[in-house]
């Protein structure tokens, strides 16, 4: 952990990202975003692959009030699972309005005091699971309806 490290909201500022290194972390909220969405072949689906929610995502209306075994809805176009409803996943961006002009795979604001979190819950309504949805939280929050997804880049 970094020197000073406590429990205190604020200290998710104090690690960085090897974004050249060849391990596993975090997906940035764009990385997140394209994998949703079904990557170079999306169909642009409001869910992470079906227009229709309940095809592939657990939610307030359909998952009984707990979380579900991984990939017991449909996958997307990327044969991804569970990427809307289940649980939100973690991106390693800081919260912050998105940037202007042209971007390639921006890694969010340099400074604030949340996390972005994607994708949407079992407890939660069907909006919070739409791809386009974004939502946020102290790094140090913690609950039954949160998780992370991990990445890492390209070995080609």
């Amino acid at each position: 952990w970094p020197s000073g490290w406590s429990g205190t909201a604020g200290n998710h500022t104090n690690f960085s990202c090897d974004w050249t290194a060849n391990g596993y972390r975090l997906p940035t909220e764009m990385e997140w975003m394209f994998a949703a969405r079904g990557g170079n072949s999306t169909h642009n689906y409001t869910y992470s692959g079906s227009p229709t929610i309940g095809d592939v995502a657990w939610y307030y209306d359909n998952a009984g009030s707990t979380t579900h075994p991984v990939a017991t809805k449909n996958a997307n176009e990327l044969q991804l699972f569970d990427m809307s409803g289940n649980v939100w996943e973690w991106c390693w961006d800081i919260y912050g309005a998105y940037p202007t002009g042209d971007q390639n795979n921006p890694h969010g604001a340099e400074s604030g005091t949340f996390r972005v979190r994607r994708g949407g819950s079992w407890n939660y309504y069907a909006g919070s699971c739409a791809v386009s949805y974004r939502n946020y939280n102290s790094a140090t929050y913690s609950s039954y309806g949160i998780g992370f997804r991990v990445c890492r880049i390209s070995l080609n």
